[in-house]
């Protein structure tokens, strides 16, 4: 359900069934990165390693989102489709590092918690440093290379 909702709101903010499927595909990046951050701490699935998968996929596709925008916008203004990748891949980099870096460094006191509360916030943070330590790395690389490949300019249509 989760996963419709995201596809709906990428498509209303991007106009484009194309570019929402460019900006989507951080989400599983995002996943791959959070279960294997759970495999490699010896931690199972639960609850609240859920809610960080949930988590972690709103920030990567946030950070997919600027950068696609960032690119669509130096298409627009009429630079080649690869040239605007990596313009727009460059000017974005520093946001999209903050976005993941703000959340990551938040959530390691918690993913090295001790005590009470430990078993639920371990998980949790963990899947979310994880998935977006994956899902920035691979954004960055990933949405820039499949933009130049397969976006266009959007043509204006003319009135008779």
């Amino acid at each position: 359900m989760v996963f419709l909702m995201i596809g709906a709101l990428l498509f209303m903010a991007l106009g484009s069934f194309r570019e929402a499927g460019l900006v989507f595909a951080c989400v599983p990046l995002a996943l791959v990165g959070g279960a294997l951050s759970l495999v490699l701490r010896g931690m199972p699935f639960s609850v609240s390693a859920a809610v960080g998968f949930i988590a972690v996929s709103g920030v990567a596709t946030l950070n997919g989102l600027v950068l696609m925008q960032a690119i669509r916008e130096r298409i627009e203004g009429g630079l080649p489709p690869h040239e605007a990748a990596i313009q727009g891949a460059a000017s974005r980099l520093r946001a999209v590092l903050t976005t993941a870096l703000v959340a990551i460094v938040g959530f390691i006191p918690m993913a090295l918690a001790h005590g009470a509360g430990a078993e639920v916030q371990k998980p949790l943070a963990t899947v979310v440093i994880g998935g977006l330590m994956t899902a920035t790395a691979l954004t960055l690389l990933v949405v820039p290379t499949f933009a130049a490949r397969v976006m266009r300019p959007r043509t204006e249509v003319a009135e008779a």
